[in-house]
């Protein structure tokens, strides 16, 4: 019989927590510097500031409230989400700036933070796959091992193949899905073959998990385009709301048709509705025509439902891969698709035989990389989290927040009249 409480993580939680904000605190203290002011540089601000806080509210609204949907897991979800995403954001912003330590100090502005919190978005993206089935250690470790991986993953495609910084930052849809996946895989728990018993939701927790996704659809063409040079910014914006709009149109409408039914399954939709603005991150370096953008709404919006509904069960029974936000046909997919589509247009694009061909093997080359550092480092990370000292959460403790925060347990019973 499992014992009544999950075991403290007092001795474990508190001293990485300290540990690690002392260490951040004394790098910074050496190595950060603000950038210069300049008074011409002002303008510039006042114009990239909004564009930073739409990405803010994604990472912790959007992200944060997604990630609430199951029942008796609210504090957690949005309450981990937050933990993660700054520890991530301050991890990157270091391993950004190694390069410049040998030279001069980390410059720190608005955009080396944007850079870091993409960063730290790919973590986001891979705790979904392992969400209520860890504990905050074990999620911190992930941050910190992803963010290296991801940022590694950079290094390696500007250094050996030089991808443009954009092309190479927008793979970690992919990066972040597959490396979820690894987790989840190697941390499958045996007892556990359809689903846990607390991982349901309800009308309460399933309207704020949309909240986070109409959060994160609302503000996409902001992080889409945020990185992107101001002659080209009007057309990814553009872009991704179009690719957006045709995929919120045909989520709905696939959820419809493959419910038995014939409603609207909220878990699928927010599924399917994110994936076009997925898809155009990793390609609107190439998509120029609305049409193209609206094309690739609907083809993702198929990819991702479809996903939802057979993929993730099927995952499950075959591989014992359980991926609790379906963060491979939410995220994985699209993100593939982008890639694939970024390629054919390419080619499409030039009349240059040597130029297309060159492209052709350095993005293919690109996307191998990826694939082997995320699945890799991935691997490495959840052998790690097997450890017991980490105190992973048993069985009927998963997807419960009783087993970390100080709530009701709402097990009192009203007294008879």
């Amino acid at each position: 019989m499992a014992p009544k409480y999950a075991p403290s993580l007092r001795s474990r939680l508190a001293p990485i927590l300290l540990i690690l904000q002392t260490g951040f605190f004394i790098i910074a203290a050496l190595c950060f510097e603000y950038k210069q002011f300049i008074r011409l540089d002002r303008e510039a601000f006042i114009d990239f500031y909004p564009e930073f806080q739409d990405v803010n509210v994604m990472l912790i609204l959007g992200f944060g409230f997604l990630f609430t949907f199951p029942v008796r897991y609210g504090f957690s979800g949005y309450g981990f989400n937050l933990l993660v995403a700054v520890i991530a954001t301050q991890w990157a912003l270091i391993l950004n700036g190694i390069n410049s330590w040998y030279n001069t100090k980390i410059r720190i502005d608005l955009k080396s933070i944007i850079n870091a919190e993409l960063c730290a978005m790919s973590a986001l993206i891979s705790i979904g796959a392992v969400l209520g089935k860890t504990n905050q250690v074990q999620l911190i470790l992930i941050a910190l091992l992803e963010v290296t991986g991801f940022i590694l993953n950079q290094w390696l495609l500007l250094t050996l193949l030089k991808v443009r910084p954009l092309n190479s930052i927008m793979l970690l849809f992919v990066f972040g899905s597959l490396f979820g996946l690894m987790l989840t895989w190697i941390l499958h728990r045996k007892t556990q073959e359809k689903r846990f018993e607390k991982e349901k939701f309800d009308n309460k927790s399933g309207l704020f998990s949309m909240l986070g996704t109409l959060f994160l659809w609302m503000f996409w063409p902001s992080f889409n385009s945020i990185l992107v040079d101001e002659n080209h910014k009007l057309r990814a914006v553009c872009n991704t709301y179009l690719a957006l709009a045709v995929s919120a149109v045909t989520a709905a409408a696939l959820a419809v048709l493959s419910s038995p039914r014939g409603k609207l399954n909220p878990i699928q939709m927010q599924s399917s509705i994110l994936s076009g603005g997925v898809t155009v991150s990793v390609s609107m370096s190439v998509v120029e025509h609305p049409w193209e953008a609206m094309a690739l709404g609907f083809t993702a919006a198929v990819i991702s439902a479809v996903g939802f509904r057979y993929l993730k069960s099927l995952m499950l029974i075959a591989y014992e891969c359980h991926d609790t936000c379906a963060v491979l046909s939410t995220y994985g997919l699209p993100g593939l698709l982008g890639w694939l589509v970024q390629l054919i247009l390419q080619i499409k694009n030039s009349d240059d035989h040597t130029v297309v061909l060159r492209f052709v093997v350095f993005h293919m080359c690109a996307l191998f990389i990826t694939i082997s550092v995320s699945l890799l480092t991935g691997i490495l990370t959840a052998f790690l989290l097997k450890w017991k000292f980490w105190r992973t959460p048993q069985n009927n403790k998963c997807f419960d927040d009783q087993a970390f925060w100080e709530v009701s347990s709402n097990t009192s019973k009203p007294k008879k009249k």
